[in-house]
């Protein structure tokens, strides 16, 4: 499986992720309900690893070292706390533009990729899947879910 395929697949994930959230108001977006997180941060968190993989990508289309010196993303939590943290201060719309447009980012990113780093177990296969593919799998059923138990 190729970029190409990668990609495909990664619009369509995404685009259940946002199905995931359509017509929530502010409130329901902002309620808590998994752990200490809503919607809200749900989606800023992954819009945060968006960002932070765009430059992972950039690096390695450039033939560099894919995470700066210094930088260690094996800590997921506490990045993910982070990105939650700075969610709380935006409102939800604001939160659902940013994702989009990290999104766009992250795949523009993806493009400028040599193919070849795309084989199946390649960096940016990971960082496809792991940022991608299996990130939106891994949030938008438990948002299914709650709207499920919640009746929204």
């Amino acid at each position: 499986m190729g970029r190409h395929e990668l990609l495909e697949r990664l619009h369509h994930e995404f685009d259940n992720l946002m199905k995931s959230v359509e017509d929530l108001d502010e409130e329901q977006m902002t309620k808590i309900w998994f752990g200490d997180w809503g919607v809200r941060e749900i989606l800023a968190h992954i819009a945060g690893w968006h960002w932070e993989m765009v430059g992972v990508l950039e690096r390695i289309a450039k033939g560099e070292r894919p995470v700066p010196e210094g930088v260690d993303y094996s800590d997921a939590d506490s990045w993910n706390a982070r990105f939650a943290e700075e969610a709380r201060k935006l409102d939800p719309e604001e939160v659902l533009d940013d994702l989009r447009a990290s999104k766009e980012a992250f795949v523009a990113a993806a493009l400028e990729v040599p193919e070849d780093r795309f084989a199946e177990g390649k960096t940016a296969y990971r960082i496809l899947h792991t940022t991608g593919i299996d990130h939106y799998r891994e949030h938008y059923p438990a948002i299914q879910e709650w709207r499920q138990r919640e009746g929204i």
